[in-house]
């Protein structure tokens, strides 16, 4: 299988850079234009405006403080990525040209790998950050954990405990296999489990909440701690 065509800018400086990224991602699988702020606002300058037109995006929604537009051509993966935008605090536009003809695998899986990616590039080197974030999300009946630690050792366990084949148009075995991708890419650790629930909607919804408000916990500015390493190795680089 060819190698995937990956183009990423990033815009960088310091601890008080803007921690944004712009990436294309193509393959004969897939083709992809991602743009993230990790904490909200504008995108990148090159951003691609195709991205941010309401045309494009099938989950959009629009404030003060950010801009999220997404479009994967699987409708509950876009809520899903919606949600983790949203409540992550980020500003988020994603489009996405997949052999759904096949089936949602390769477009749910690629989606995932190229949103770790950015985040990855826009995040840049955990440097006075929190690194450790962990939360609970309700969703009615149903009750989420998350834990992240941005420790670029990319691990993940998962367990939502779906029964459904599907929900939407999304396999319920590909939902897991997202957060796997998304960690994997993002070079973090993340342990996300469903603790209760009987809706299986809401027990995927309540745990890309959960992820959402532990990433942005993790990735948060820590005052006093500017160009500190949180590693008693020193680096997190290796």
């Amino acid at each position: 299988m060819p190698k995937p065509s990956i183009s990423i800018t990033q815009q960088t400086m310091a601890d008080t850079r803007v921690r944004s990224a712009a990436l294309a991602r193509d393959t004969n699988e897939t083709k992809i234009q991602l743009a993230i702020n990790l904490d909200g606002g504008e995108f990148p300058a090159d951003t691609d405006q195709r991205l941010l037109s309401k045309d494009e995006g099938h989950a959009s929604q629009t404030s003060k403080s950010q801009t999220i537009s997404i479009n994967s051509g699987i409708g509950f993966l876009d809520h899903m990525l919606h949600a983790l935008a949203k409540h992550a605090g980020w500003s988020l536009a994603l489009n996405c040209k997949g052999d759904l003809h096949i089936d949602d695998h390769h477009t749910a899986e690629d989606v995932c790998i190229a949103l770790g990616s950015a985040f990855l590039t826009a995040l840049g080197a955990p440097i006075g950050l929190a690194r450790f974030g962990s939360a609970y999300a309700p969703l009615d009946e149903a009750l989420s954990r998350a834990v992240v630690d941005l420790s670029n050792r990319p691990f993940s366990v998962i367990d939502l405990g779906l029964k459904r084949e599907k929900i939407g148009d999304l396999s319920c075995e590909m939902i897991p296999h997202c957060l796997q991708s998304f960690a994997q890419a993002a070079r973090v650790t993340i342990h996300v489990d469903c603790l209760r629930g009987d809706n299986d909607h809401h027990r995927a919804e309540s745990a890309f909440k959960a992820l959402a408000v532990a990433i942005r916990q993790a990735t948060t500015r820590v005052a006093g701690r500017e160009g500190e390493v949180p590693s008693t190795k020193g680096t997190l680089s290796t």
